[in-house]
C-alpha cells in the first residue's frame, strides 16, 4: 500500500529530513585521508541524536551502524569499521534519521583528497542523475518517467545503472511502497499523487551493472570491481512538483 502524507506528516517529515542533512553534513567535512569508516559513524550517530532523533539504519534488519560507508567498488550498504581512508579512493555515506515517527533518508558520494578525472566524473554525472530523476516527479506523472530519465542519462555518459537495488517509498516506516527503480518508461508504472515521498537514489557504475554480495549479507560492490557512486534524496510529491525534504534550504511550499 502506498501512503499519501498530509501536510502535519510532510511537515515532520521535514524536519526528519533537515536533521538528517545536518548530520550527513558533518560527517562529509570529517572525511579525509586517515579517518576511518567507524569515526565517521560515531560522528553521525551523535549529531543525530544532537539533533532530537535517532539513527534510521542502526539496528534496521539487524544493520549493526548508524550509517552505510561504501568505499571504491562497494555500491552499497557498506558496515563502518577499523578500515582507514586513502587519498584517492571514494565514499559513499547513506544516512537515515527518524523524528517525530517519521524517517528522512539521503546519501552522497565524496571523494578522499584527490581523484582522477574518471573518477571525478562518475561523481558529478550520478549526482546530475539524482537531480534529473527529482525533475521528472510531478503530480499525476508515472514512476517509470523518474527511472527512465535517470536510466538516460546515465547511459548516455558511458555509465550503468544498478538494477537489483532500488529506491523506495518512505514515511513511518523507513522503506515503505512503491519501489523506486533507476530504468525504466516514460509512462508506465505507479501513477504519482500529491503527498507520496520517495527515496530517490541512484546507484551508477562506472563498468557492469552486475553485482555481488559480499559474505557479511550486507555490502553489495561491483562484480567488475571497478567505483560506484550513490546519491539520493527523500523527495515528497507537491502540487506543482517535486519538493526535496532533505535539502539543507528546501522549498518553503510545504
Amino acid at each position: 500500500m502506498i501512503m499519501v502524507k498530509t501536510a502535519t506528516d510532510l511537515a515532520a517529515m521535514r524536519r526528519a529530513g533537515q536533521a538528517a542533512a545536518q548530520a550527513l553534513q558533518m560527517v562529509v567535512a570529517a572525511v579525509r585521508p586517515g579517518a576511518t569508516t567507524a569515526q565517521l559513524d560515531r560522528i553521525a550517530e551523535a549529531r543525530i541524536r544532537e539533533l532530537g532523533g535517532e539513527p534510521s539504519f542502526l539496528g534496521y534488519r539487524g544493520f549493526p551502524a548508524s550509517i552505510c560507508t561504501s568505499v571504491n567498488d562497494e555500491v552499497v550498504h557498506g558496515i563502518p569499521g577499523p578500515r582507514r581512508l586513502v587519498e584517492g579512493e571514494i565514499i559513499s555515506l547513506d544516512l537515515g534519521v527518524v523524528l517525530d515517527g517519521f524517517h528522512g533518508d539521503l546519501a552522497v558520494t565524496v571523494p578522499v583528497g584527490r581523484v582522477s578525472p574518471a573518477v571525478a566524473r562518475l561523481l558529478r554525472v550520478t549526482a546530475e542523475a539524482l537531480e534529473i530523476g527529482i525533475r521528472a516527479i510531478r503530480p499525476e506523472g508515472r514512476l517509470g518517467d523518474v527511472g527512465a530519465a535517470i536510466q538516460r542519462y546515465v547511459e548516455q555518459h558511458g555509465f550503468s545503472v544498478v538494477r537489483e537495488f532500488a529506491g523506495h517509498g518512505i514515511g513511518r516506516k523507513l522503506h515503505e511502497d512503491p519501489q523506486i527503480p533507476n530504468f525504466g518508461s516514460p509512462g508506465n508504472g505507479v501513477v504519482l499523487r500529491r503527498g507520496m515521498t520517495l527515496a530517490i537514489e541512484p546507484m551508477v557504475n562506472m563498468g557492469t551493472s552486475e553485482v555481488v554480495m559480499e559474505a557479511d549479507g550486507w555490502t553489495v560492490r561491483t562484480r567488475d570491481h571497478k567505483p560506484s557512486a550513490h546519491f539520493e534524496h527523500t523527495v515528497a510529491v507537491g502540487d506543482d512538483g517535486p519538493i526535496v525534504l532533505t535539502r539543507l534550504s528546501p522549498d518553503e511550499s510545504v
